[in-house]
């Protein structure tokens, strides 16, 4: 076993360090930050031989041309990206996703992601940035965590964990490969528990799933923006009160907003209602100009659907450790 970094020659438009998140914080104005899907980070994780919780890259539009120094063996899971691996000796190689693939020493170029935003890239031995405050995510707003706190530049070099013993004459994948749901992120609507308090915000909340909205374009980590027909709504000034990833607030323009990962703690817009978790990892892969529609349903009807969500990660898992033990 031995350690290495991989040499950043082009960043991509957006590609951080994210682990699960940093939790335990959030009274002291630290936000999660964390994979804006959890699910396809673990799983990507589970196909090089990681914990869930190690350290990935998530790639966001387009992603990084990395130099290898030596083998590796990774897994690209979330949307589907060209990916491709330049070696000296044998030439290029097309890099499938969904399952580990072993690669020589060369070049991985990973191009334009085609039916999302976002994908997750795992290495087996995980990316060994220090943690700061129990997680190696990087918190873009913060400036801390992942690579010097903030995405990734040419020439930087990640660190690498202990790699497994390899030596691959050309990239090396099996045949079988093993998915989360791959339909697209706005072919059903995005579900939400609204807020139930003041009959104001009542209304608000139940107006959110009678419009059709599309992506703003500063729609980033923190928050997706939603444009169309404005809400208007009389409610009241509220002093800052606690927010989380998926809390829907109501600005006064009438644009709703979904906080993400990197949502503050605090915030002084009206809530109209929480988005439930599993339909966060969709709305991490809509892109600007998308469209979208809100449906609400209830706090039960969001607990029985987590535990459907768990139930289909825990599949996948068991099904990658099936054909990892009969490879």
């Amino acid at each position: 076993m031995s350690r290495c970094a991989w040499h950043v020659i082009a960043p991509g438009a957006l590609t951080t360090v994210q682990d699960l998140g940093r939790v335990g914080w959030r009274h002291l104005g630290v936000g999660r930050a964390g994979a804006l899907d959890p699910a396809s980070a673990a799983l990507a994780n589970r196909m090089v031989g990681n914990p869930p919780d190690a350290a990935v890259l998530e790639i966001t539009l387009t992603g990084p041309t990395l130099a290898l120094s030596q083998p590796a063996r990774i897994a690209l899971c979330g949307a589907g990206i060209d990916a491709r691996f330049d070696d000296a000796r044998t030439g290029l190689h097309t890099v499938p996703g969904g399952r580990p693939v072993d690669l020589p020493a060369g070049v991985l170029r990973l191009g334009a992601i085609r039916s999302g935003l976002r994908a997750w890239l795992a290495v087996a031995g995980g990316l060994d940035v220090p943690r700061v405050l129990g997680s190696r995510s990087t918190d873009l707003r913060g400036g801390f965590g992942g690579l010097h706190g903030q995405a990734l530049r040419s020439g930087d070099a990640l660190p690498l964990g202990q790699q497994p013993a390899l030596d691959p004459l050309e990239p090396q994948a099996p045949a079988w490969w093993v998915a989360l749901d791959t339909a697209p992120p706005n072919a059903s609507p995005i579900r939400y528990v609204p807020a139930g308090d003041l009959p104001a915000r009542i209304e608000a909340a139940r107006a959110l799933a009678t419009r059709d909205w599309r992506i703003d374009p500063r729609s980033d980590r923190q928050g997706l923006r939603c444009s169309g027909a404005p809400i208007v709504a009389t409610l009241p000034e509220q002093i800052s009160a606690p927010v989380a990833p998926g809390t829907l607030q109501l600005p006064p323009d009438g644009q709703p907003i979904v906080l993400l990962a990197d949502a503050q703690t605090v915030g002084g817009y009206p809530r109209l209602g929480h988005v439930i978790s599993v339909d966060l990892p969709r709305l991490a892969q809509l892109r600007a100009g998308d469209a979208l529609r809100f449906e609400a349903v209830t706090a039960d009807a969001a607990t029985l659907l987590r535990r459907k969500c768990d139930a289909e990660l825990a599949r996948a898992l068991f099904a990658v450790d099936d054909r990892l033990r009969h490879a």
